[in-house]
């Protein structure tokens, strides 16, 4: 077993192999990363080292118009059900605002891939952040109702709560009780940081199923944290990415453009949408934009590290060549200035001595953001503030999410390409022809369509009620078809809607607008994928019939009534461009 992860977890874990008869139904990991952009990858067109996601790519599929939500935890939501996220009562962030389709909650008339699994014998592990419940600090065990061990996982190891430091992190959880890193007797590596953590404990679940549940395939979750805010990263990892960004941000999104050309990623017709975030010529302090980046590719890079970590476990166990591995991100990247505009700057640098007491080894730390470290050392934001130790707490900023968003527009929170698109890489030796490994799908999917896949490959039966509850059925399709290069035959469009923001993609057509009362726009993705040449005064036709299935799947998804502010209102139904241009022809 690997080194580390036998010096790190108590107690030895024993040495076997998978055997053969379990070999029938495969093993099924899905990994996601948390507010990375299309283009970060080294498989993808991106500069940051990831030789282990890049191998995998290299003997598995990578699906080239997979999308997401364009938020972490509707993303969550609409992976773990197979259900768009307003249906399964996360149409929005994790407080309720007194609709069902926005209720913060998984609801009851859903059901997990670990629920549904279950009964066709999987063990089902997860690890990381879950981030689909309100309930993060719960009074008494009733309210864990939404925890992972209440909704089909065995076993679980991460956060509650969807951000938080990555040296300290708070709701850190081992099945269904909080512990703090630093008290941990299962956990003791010499520096704690959440993605080490996050993929130690996963290779000590591939571990801890070959030694005890070897009859029996596995399900396992893993989100990461990385590169989500704040800005954190091992010393190490970051000296890695000295230099690397110096160019500044035109510089490398031209390189990543050119390589994705070269990779087949995108079509040479395509323009790359402008940069955002401001120029490079104009930043007002260049080692801070730089030092942010440094960071972010450290947390990507040491994630990558980890995975493979994980794929030497499965490799060690026996399991690898029978385990569907899927990884895929959760939004586009993120332009959110957490941490740039504090009012009063902190130092650029840590103090030399620390000013606070230290905390308890014991200590529950209950903050996102927390005060100090553990050590002593007050929390540090401003422009300027260089990132990357426990006691700073930054978003990359603007023009570096627009850089890994690269070539698309816009990013997390809205709809738009730069919002929705994310990798998704299939790595399965058994399941995926030798002919199709390396190869690029283009057919579009979405996260409702993993629900579909592990049932499909699972031999499972999606339930049609669960606990007495009669379920909704999955919205998704499954995606071996297209690991074989096949057709997925999809029935329906694909739907966004994300604060206001609205989307559906139909074929080779996307509808989409910003905000609850921007305009529609409508483009032809196979000539204009970077959204660039709006067609909807030359097509209206086609806009309209688009607007009108999205309002048709928008009242049958709950997305309808919404919170939002007009035109549709927070109770009235929607009206379509043709009953509104009639209302104001009669004023």
């Amino acid at each position: 077993m690997n080194d580390t992860i036998t010096r790190l977890f108590l107690p030895c874990l024993l040495c076997l192999s998978w055997p053969a008869h379990a070999a029938s139904r495969p093993n099924i990991i899905v990994m996601m990363s948390d507010d990375m952009g299309w283009s970060d990858l080294g498989c993808y067109g991106g500069e940051i080292e990831t030789p282990h996601l890049d191998a995998l790519a290299k003997n598995g599929v990578r699906f080239t118009q997979f999308y997401n939500t364009a938020r972490c935890c509707p993303t969550r939501a609409a992976l773990l059900t197979g259900l768009y996220p307003h249906q399964a009562g996360i149409g929005h962030m994790m407080n309720d605002r007194d609709l069902d389709g926005y209720r913060g909650d998984l609801n009851r008339k859903c059901v997990t891939i670990a629920e549904a699994l279950k009964p066709a014998g999987y063990r089902n592990y997860m690890v990381g952040k879950w981030h689909v419940t309100k309930k993060i600090a719960p009074d008494g065990e009733a309210e864990k109702h939404n925890w992972p061990l209440q909704r089909g996982f065995d076993r679980f190891y991460g956060t509650i709560h969807g951000g938080g430091s990555f040296f300290d992190p708070n709701t850190l959880t081992r099945d269904n009780d909080f512990i703090s890193p630093y008290a941990d007797p299962q956990y003791r590596p010499k520096e704690f940081y959440y993605t080490d953590a996050i993929n130690d404990q996963a290779a000590r679940f591939v571990s801890d199923h070959a030694r005890n549940h070897r009859d029996k395939p596995f399900f396992m979750y893993v989100a990461y944290t990385a590169a989500h805010w704040p800005m954190h990263a091992k010393a190490a990892d970051i000296a890695k990415y000295k230099g690397r960004y110096d160019a500044g941000y035109d510089a490398i999104r031209a390189a990543r453009v050119a390589k994705m050309k070269q990779l087949g990623l995108i079509d040479a017709r395509w323009q790359t949408a402008p940069q955002k975030g401001g120029a490079w010529s104009e930043v007002a302090d260049r080692e801070f934009e730089i030092r942010c980046m440094e960071v972010y590719a450290a947390m990507v890079d040491c994630m990558d590290q980890g995975i493979g970590r994980l794929v030497a476990e499965l490799k060690r166990t026996g399991q690898f060549d029978n385990t569907l591995i899927l990884f895929l991100q959760d939004n586009g990247g993120c332009a959110e200035g957490m941490g740039r505009n504090a009012k009063n700057p902190a130092p650029r640098h840590r103090a030399a001595q620390p000013s606070l007491p230290p905390l308890a080894a014991d200590y529950l730390q209950p903050d996102m953001i927390p005060k100090q470290t553990r050590d002593g050392y007050p929390m540090r934001q401003g422009y300027g503030v260089l990132p990357g130790a426990a006691d700073t707490y930054h978003g990359y900023g603007e023009a570096w999410a627009n850089v890994s968003n690269t070539p698309f527009r816009e990013y997390k929170h809205w709809v738009h390409e730069g919002g929705i698109s994310t990798p998704l890489i299939a790595h399965w030796p058994r399941g995926i022809p030798r002919a199709r490994r390396n190869k690029l799908e283009p057919q579009p999917a979405h996260l409702i369509d993993l629900m579909a896949t592990c049932v499909d490959i699972a031999g499972a039966t999606y339930p049609k009620q669960f606990n007495g509850v009669p379920t909704q059925p999955m919205e998704g399709v499954s995606l071996t078809p297209a690991f074989a290069g096949k057709p997925l035959n999809r029935s329906q469009p694909i739907f966004f809607e994300h604060e206001g923001n609205r989307a559906v993609r139909d074929g080779q057509w996307k509808l989409v607008a910003k905000g609850p009362a921007g305009p529609w726009e409508l483009y032809d993705m196979a000539a204009d994928r970077t959204e660039m040449n709006n067609l909807a005064a030359q097509q209206p036709e086609r806009a309209r019939a688009m607007v009108a299935q999205w309002e048709a799947w928008a009242k049958r998804a709950e997305v309808l009534p919404w919170i939002w502010n007009p035109p549709y209102g927070e109770k009235a139904a929607p009206e379509t461009p043709a009953k509104k241009g009639k209302k104001k022809a009669k004023r």
